[in-house]
């Protein structure tokens, strides 16, 4: 083949080499531009509205009362936090433990808060914040009992009545560990360790946190067992819809409300 022909070939393969290599890079900025666009974090900024969704069944997280219709708890002031930060208002959107995840499919809220676990399940519709919290189950029973109640062993057993609240991770580690001892499901978490302030439930098995707050609030009666060493691990995070842009600015929050002490002082008047 003449030298000339085999340059002119060449040329033309450099040539389309380079135009299919722009092709690609427009393609990618287009999307890249699309992907900005549709970003939650502009949503949110340009909506003027943080949507919030939260149980309000769970102290010291999240409480909702009936009567006013007001949220208070722990999140309740990390969400005004991450909304002053935002520069928005904060919405509060009222869910529940077993409506949670479809709510959230469903795109009622724009993030998650009120003492929520990070789970797979719940990673593969989401995204989670950087942990906030580390701990795990443990029992909590009336303290005239608390050393009946030490090993899963121990707490399996005929005759023993365990409590649970309905649709979330407290249910599912009960029945994943319990074969022998009684599981009863009591819908109000509210009111459920009254149950076994009163006598009619002899344990539940539930976060750390939650145990250590509620033998705060029953002194004398109901005692966290081994909260430091609890049964397995697991985290508490924020669980945003799929968007990386709004995953990094609260990301980015978190990591400046540890440095700066806010989040200290507002885990300070719930937790200490």
């Amino acid at each position: 083949m003449p030298y000339g022909h085999r340059n002119t070939m060449r040329m033309e393969k450099t040539s389309m080499f380079r135009a299919l290599a722009g092709l690609a890079f427009a393609l990618l900025l287009s999307t890249a531009q699309a992907q900005q666009a549709q970003s939650r974090l502009d949503e949110i900024i340009k909506r003027g509205i943080l949507r919030v969704g939260m149980t309000g069944d769970y102290l010291p997280f999240t409480y909702l009362d009936k009567e006013t219709k007001a949220f208070r708890g722990f999140d309740v002031d990390m969400a005004q936090s991450l909304g002053k930060a935002l520069g928005v208002k904060v919405e509060f959107v009222p869910t529940s433990w077993p409506q949670m995840t479809r709510d959230f499919e469903a795109d009622d809220f724009d993030i998650a808060m009120g003492g929520v676990s990070i789970t797979f399940d719940r990673q593969k519709k989401g995204l989670f914040s950087t942990p906030i919290m580390r701990e795990g189950k443990t029992p909590i029973a009336r303290c005239a009992d608390k050393g009946k109640f030490e090993t899963i062993a121990e707490i399996d057993k005929p005759g023993t009545r365990i409590i649970v609240n309905p649709g979330g991770t407290n249910e599912r580690f009960a029945r994943a560990h319990v074969k022998t001892a009684e599981i009863r499901v009591f819908n109000d978490n509210t009111k459920i360790f009254d149950e076994i302030a009163k006598g009619d439930a002899d344990l539940m098995m539930t976060d750390a946190s939650e145990t250590r707050y509620q033998q705060k609030l029953h002194p004398g009666v109901l005692c966290a067992v081994h909260p430091d060493k609890p049964f397995d691990f697991a985290e508490k995070a924020y669980w945003m819809q799929r968007d990386v842009a709004l995953k990094a600015f609260v990301d980015q929050w978190l990591h400046i409300a540890r440095e700066d002490g806010s989040y200290a002082k507002i885990y300070a008047a719930w937790f200490e």
